[in-house]
């Protein structure tokens, strides 16, 4: 496991408007991840009233929401969060890749960072370790997020 999170440059967070978009699959690992991008996105200043968080049953759910919420509501920056573990099949690689791919789409089309937060373990443990483990993956989704909040505002200029 990377723990080779990239050093961003602090951001503000107080002029910016977050959309979350969080997976109800496996509750117990993405309310811990939510709750650690929520932790880093206040920290770094976002009002409360700056974050709208929707829930979706699964992660292959996420990108709809994203683009929705993307198209309607026009946050500064949309954060996927879900998680999505190894079983018998393959069916989590088929589903971790469409959905990266959907949420790239989704950014491109709607003009608007949307950041993949969709953790994709091999096992339990993995999982675990990003979600609410040492591995702190919900603060480094909060600060990606603003960093390109604030690299669109500035490529808008």
């Amino acid at each position: 496991m990377s723990t080779a999170a990239p050093h961003l440059a602090p951001v503000s967070g107080a002029p910016f408007r977050v959309a979350i978009v969080a997976a109800s699959y496996n509750e117990r690992l993405i309310d811990g991840l939510l709750g650690r991008v929520r932790e880093g996105l206040l920290a770094a200043g976002v009002k409360t009233s700056n974050l709208t968080v929707v829930r979706v049953p699964g992660s292959n759910e996420i990108p709809f929401a994203a683009h929705q919420i993307a198209r309607r509501k026009k946050p500064d920056a949309v954060i996927a969060l879900g998680v999505i573990i190894r079983g018998d099949t393959r069916h989590y690689e088929l589903i971790g890749d469409a959905v990266t791919h959907a949420l790239q789409n989704v950014s491109i089309a709607t003009e608007r960072p949307v950041i993949n937060g969709v953790v994709v373990a091999e096992n339990d443990a993995q999982a675990v370790a990003r979600c609410i483990g040492p591995v702190n993956r919900g603060v480094e989704f909060a600060r990606a997020a603003l960093a390109m909040a604030a690299l669109r505002r500035q490529l808008l200029k």
